[in-house]
C-alpha cells in the first residue's frame, strides 16, 4: 500500500533503514507519498519498475519517495518523462543494486539503448545506490542514462566500462555528490550541465575520463570540484577529457589527479580543428598528474579570479540551488559543513558535510 503523509517539517523518522537522520520533509501540499520496494515481498512492491509505474503522471499530490530495500534488482528501469519529483533510496549503496548487461553489439541497439536506469523525468534523486552496466568490456554499455533536468544523484556507485555515465539534454543540469564513477573509455560524457562534487572517478584502462558535447550556446558542461581521480592496475596514461563534439567544456578545480594522467592532459580526438572550438581548463588540482608543464596549449589553466566565477550557483543556476537549498552551518577545518534542505522535489532532509563552491542562497 502506498503511503501518504501530511505536511510538516521532519513529520516522520524513516526506521525503515538504519541511516542517519533521514525523515520526511515538507515538499508540496499534498505531502510526500511513500512506496516500499522489497524482493522478499514485504513492501509494496517487489519490482522497483512496478513501483515507478505506479505513480501517477505529473501526480498533482505532489513528491514520492522510492524507498527500496538491499538486493540486486535486475531490471532495466525506465522514469518516464511524465514521473517527476522522486527520491529512488536504497538502504546501502553497496548493497541496493540495480544491474542490467545490455551493450551497443547486442542485437544492433546502439549506445542509447543500453542503459541500465535511464532517468526522463525532472526533479528526480537517486541516493545510496549501485546502478551498474554488467555487460563487461564489450563496448558501449550505459549504466545511467539520464534525460531529464535538475537531476540529484548522491551517494551512489556508477558502475561499468565504456560510456557509464551519460547525461544528455541541452540545457538539462545534474549534480553528483559523493559518488564513485568507474570506467574505462569515454565513461561520463554527454551535453548537459553538470557538477560532480567530491566524487572518486576511477579509470579502469588506458583512454578517456570524459567525452563532453556540451552545445556551442551552453556556457558551462561539466565542472569537477574536489574530486578524485585513481586508477586500477597497470593504467599508465589517462587523458581527462577529449571533445565529443567541438564545444566541449570540461574543467577539473580542486581534484587528486594521479600520477597515470597523460602529461598532455586533453586530446583532440583525431581533429585539430577541435582545438580552436573545445573549452577545457584546470585550476589548483594536486599529485603527480596536476603538473601543467607539458599541458596541451589549447586548453587553459584558470587563474583564481577566473575560478572564482565558477560556483554551483552560477553553473546550476539559482531556481536549481534553491531547490537545493544549502544552508552555512559553521566552518569544519577550512570546509564548510551544510545542512541541506530539499524542501522542493525531495522527501528527505539530511544533515551532512559537504565542502561546495558555491555562493550561499537564503
Amino acid at each position: 500500500m502506498i503511503r501518504h503523509y501530511n505536511t510538516g517539517v521532519l513529520l516522520v523518522i524513516l526506521t525503515f533503514f538504519s541511516l542517519p537522520a533521514f525523515a520526511i520533509s515538507e515538499t508540496n501540499n499534498g505531502g510526500t507519498k511513500q512506496i516500499i520496494v522489497d524482493q522478499q515481498g514485504k513492501g509494496d512492491f517487489s519490482s522497483l519498475q512496478e513501483a515507478i509505474n505506479s505513480i501517477r503522471a505529473f501526480d498533482p499530490e505532489g513528491a514520492t519517495a522510492i524507498l527500496v530495500k538491499n538486493g540486486v534488482y535486475r531490471e532495466k528501469i525506465v522514469i518516464p518523462d511524465y514521473v517527476c519529483q522522486v527520491t529512488i533510496l536504497g538502504e546501502d549503496k553497496e548493497k541496493t543494486v540495480i544491474a542490467y548487461d545490455d551493450y551497443a553489439g547486442k542485437d544492433n541497439m546502439g549506445t542509447f539503448r543500453t542503459y541500465t536506469l535511464l532517468v526522463r523525468g525532472n526533479d528526480i534523486w537517486l541516493e545510496n545506490l549501485t546502478i551498474e552496466n554488467a555487460a563487461g568490456p564489450v563496448g558501449q554499455a550505459v549504466a545511467l542514462h539520464t534525460e531529464g533536468d535538475r537531476i540529484v544523484v548522491t551517494n551512489c556507485r556508477l558502475l561499468g566500462n565504456q560510456d557509464t555515465v551519460y547525461t544528455g539534454g541541452e540545457g538539462n543540469r545534474l549534480c553528483f555528490f559523493d559518488c564513485y564513477i568507474e570506467g574505462a573509455t569515454d565513461f561520463i560524457f554527454g551535453s548537459a550541465t553538470v557538477w560532480f562534487e567530491g566524487c572518486k572517478l576511477h579509470c579502469k584502462k588506458n583512454s578517456y575520463i570524459t567525452a563532453a558535447s556540451t552545445p556551442q550556446n551552453m556556457e558551462d558542461g561539466f565542472i569537477f570540484n574536489r574530486c578524485k581521480v585513481t586508477l586500477a592496475g597497470g593504467v599508465t596514461s589517462v587523458y581527462l577529457g577529449r571533445p565529443w563534439r567541438p564545444y566541449a567544456m570540461t574543467v577539473f578545480m580542486n581534484c587528486e589527479l594521479p600520477a597515470g594522467i597523460h602529461p598532455l592532459g586533453w586530446h583532440n580526438w583525431g581533429n585539430p580543428e577541435n582545438e580552436k572550438t573545445a573549452r577545457y581548463a584546470e585550476f589548483n588540482n594536486k599529485g603527480e598528474g596536476a603538473k601543467t608543464g607539458q599541458r596541451v596549449k589549447w586548453t587553459k589553466i584558470l587563474t583564481p579570479e577566473e575560478a572564482e566565477q565558477i560556483t554551483i550557483e552560477k553553473v546550476l543556476k539559482e531556481d536549481f540551488v534553491k531547490k537545493l537549498s544549502f544552508l552555512y552551518r559553521k566552518k569544519v577545518d577550512n570546509n564548510q559543513e551544510f545542512t541541506v534542505k530539499f524542501n522542493v522535489f525531495s522527501p528527505v532532509i539530511l544533515s551532512f558535510n559537504c565542502p561546495l563552491n558555491l555562493k550561499i542562497v537564503s
